[in-house]
């Protein structure tokens, strides 16, 4: 039986001031798998999900996602069982907030704008700040934190939320090492109990420990499928070193 899609992309183009940034992409996300979404910097893997998680407006092309009992909906439907880490680099961090006000965050969904968290609410909190390591850091405000620290609290907010489908935007960028074995042991986790995580990632030399699906993009799908199988040299090289000036992109 073929494995379940989670996220259906289907020729999706993206562009920035009419230059092309993503080229009639078509891939997907298979359920309950763990995927990375590699290529060389500039190749439109950020704006792929920011389309994906329709805060860019594609010119042409769907995105659909299948949770649960909706299935092939768009991403407003269902983008309360749908948690996005972004990057780091991308976060205002002197916004005045504590680790526990960015943690709660992940309960908006459940709770409505309207709604206090709930004494389950900060508990929930508390315990996801456990399991990505930083117990003690409730009441820190999150300018004084390290760039790992940060990582983690973001990991903790998209836990809190209890969602289906996790969306990472280089989670193990600039951390330490004992961050990313921290983070890759809940991303594998979250896979064990049926989740869908996707993540933005750089290092091809993890790729193969880390992922069981990955996808080549520049600019546009250069291959895609189970690691052992898609992730080649030859695959690698064409992705990373052919020139495909379709204008100046994101990553």
């Amino acid at each position: 039986m073929e494995d379940k899609q989670a996220i259906s992309i289907e020729h999706l183009t993206v562009a920035y001031d009419a230059r092309p940034v993503l080229w009639n992409i078509t891939t997907g996300f298979k359920e309950g798998r763990l995927t990375a979404i590699i290529g060389p910097n500039g190749a439109g893997k950020s704006t792929l999900i920011k389309s994906v998680l329709n805060f860019l407006q594609p010119i042409t092309g769907t995105v659909a996602f299948s949770i649960q009992d909706e299935q092939n909906v768009p991403y407003k439907k269902v983008k309360n069982s749908v948690a996005y880490v972004p990057q780091n680099t991308s976060v205002d961090w002197d916004f005045p907030a504590t680790v526990l006000d960015v943690v709660l965050m992940g309960r908006y969904g459940h709770l409505g704008w309207l709604k206090r968290p709930r004494k389950k609410d900060k508990d929930l909190a508390k315990q996801m700040l456990l399991k990505v390591g930083l117990p003690t850091f409730a009441s820190r405000q999150i300018s004084q934190l390290s760039g790992g620290q940060r990582q983690r609290v973001f990991l903790a907010r998209a836990l809190a939320q209890e969602a289906d489908i996790y969306i990472m935007d280089e989670p193990l960028s600039g951390v330490d090492m004992k961050t990313e074995r921290i983070i890759m042991k809940l991303l594998k986790k979250l896979v064990e109990q049926g989740k869908t995580v996707i993540v933005v990632h750089h290092d091809l030399q993890t790729v193969e420990d880390y992922f069981d699906d990955v996808v080549f993009i520049n600019r546009e799908v250069i291959a895609q499928g189970p690691v052992e199988e898609a992730f080649t040299k030859e695959n690698i090289d064409e992705t990373y070193h052919q020139d495909r000036n379709l204008g100046e992109g994101e990553d």
